[in-house]
């Protein structure tokens, strides 16, 4: 029996479906985690701890595993974990994508410049140092040009975004990117990226990279617009509507990113902008789509997204990728507003909406929530399927309608 180590951030929870995915597979799982007990709660009693915000550590003590109890693939299950589960993997001889390319992946700067040089269709950007004054700060976004986008470097999620369309603008986003940042514990001296936003619809795109060679597997339209000032994506809906030219066009532009970063197995997310038929890469990440989103996705054989990224990963002929035929989607059901969360109410009567499938809430009442940017979760995810995309839209708008997410305001 092959055995796999996940490796589980402890805010994740997406360890669930991993666990389902590797047990369809026939594969033993060893949880890999920052919270000893919990962990072997998730794993059955399999668990290692590992210092997942020290990657080299963390790596050093899966190799120290491996030689006790041989695992044959190590897989991330969120961005916490994928650059040491790639260092781990390059020095036990298993599948990954290069530690060198994951830490690209990770930081948008690095990212930025490496498809700068490869000519990877992208907005304009520049690097902006913590220490800037205000009068240099203001420099850099004239340079990039107006409207354009604050971001920390690290962080994911569309946490600590912002849109500016002026310097008086520029000057609070700032401001307030800086304070999320410090807040999100981003270490101190890493610095900014402003980017020239970038019209158009932003599209999402799954894959699965072998070999360097980019097989999509999904792409997701986002029909709420994401222009801004912050960025909370609600809605996800697949197949997309795009024409051939544009699913061309961004397919070209992803399979360019990869090769940039340098990424040459394992899965793929990116996000892309579509305007006038032209692609704009907005981030690349090696890993599969946040939250519970991949619920979405079937595929012909009836696997899960979570069981071709284990198959993958652990070298299993997995044939016939396609999708299922039929449109499904997700929405994000996001915070109204900052406070302390009570309670969701309306979810008996989502669960009545034709289309409707599923409803998750996945953050308990007394945790502290926040709207973008300066969310770090979604309170939880409600599923809807069709036979086409505009009516999974239509079930999902009607489900955000009747949901009621109350928070006692900060």
């Amino acid at each position: 029996m092959p055995r796999v180590l996940l490796l589980v951030p402890s805010a994740t929870y997406r360890a669930g479906d991993f666990l389902d995915a590797a047990a369809a597979l026939g594969a033993e799982v060893v949880i890999g985690g920052e919270q000893l007990s919990a962990l072997a709660d998730a794993g059955g009693g399999r668990a290692l701890e590992l210092p997942l915000a020290d990657p080299e550590a963390a790596a050093a003590a899966i190799v120290a595993h491996d030689a006790r109890t041989p695992i044959d693939a190590v897989v991330a299950v969120d961005d916490q974990g994928t650059l040491a589960a790639a260092l781990a993997a390059n020095r036990l001889g298993l599948r990954a994508n290069p530690p060198d390319a994951v830490a690209a992946a990770c930081d948008k700067l690095e990212m930025r410049r490496r498809l700068a040089r490869a000519e990877v269709p992208q907005p304009v950007f520049a690097a902006l140092a913590d220490d800037a004054d205000a009068a240099t700060s203001s420099r850099v976004a004239a340079g990039v040009g107006y409207p354009c986008v604050v971001k920390p470097r690290s962080l994911s999620g569309s946490r600590g975004v912002l849109r500016a369309d002026d310097e008086p603008g520029f000057l609070a986003a700032l401001a307030r990117v800086r304070a999320i940042a410090r807040e999100a514990g981003v270490p101190a001296g890493e610095g900014l990226l402003v980017e020239r936003f970038a019209p158009g619809p932003e599209v999402a795109l799954e894959g699965m990279v072998t070999d360097g060679a980019l097989e999509v597997l999904a792409v997701f339209d986002k029909p709420d617009p994401l222009d801004g000032p912050a960025f909370e994506e609600t809605i996800y809906v697949t197949p997309s509507r795009l024409g051939p030219a544009e699913l061309d066009a961004l397919g070209a532009a992803a399979q360019g990113a990869v090769r940039a970063l340098g990424l040459v197995d394992g899965p793929v997310h990116a996000e892309v902008r579509i305007h006038r038929g032209r692609a704009s890469v907005i981030e690349v990440a090696a890993r599969t789509i946040g939250g519970l989103c991949s619920r979405t996705l079937r595929f012909a054989t009836g696997r899960s997204l979570e069981e071709l990224v284990l198959a993958h990963a652990l070298g299993m002929a997995v044939p016939g990728a396609g999708r299922d035929p039929g449109a499904a989607g997700v929405l994000m059901v996001p915070a109204p507003a900052a406070g302390t969360l009570l309670g969701v109410d309306g979810r008996d009567q989502v669960l009545t909406v034709p289309g409707v499938t599923g409803v998750e809430i996945t953050t308990a009442p007394g945790r502290h929530v926040a709207p973008a940017p300066d969310a770090d979760r979604y309170i939880g995810f409600v599923f809807a399927r069709a036979a086409h995309p505009d009516a999974v839209v239509r079930a999902l708008r009607r489900a955000r309608d009747v949901l009621r997410v109350r928070v006692a305001p900060d």
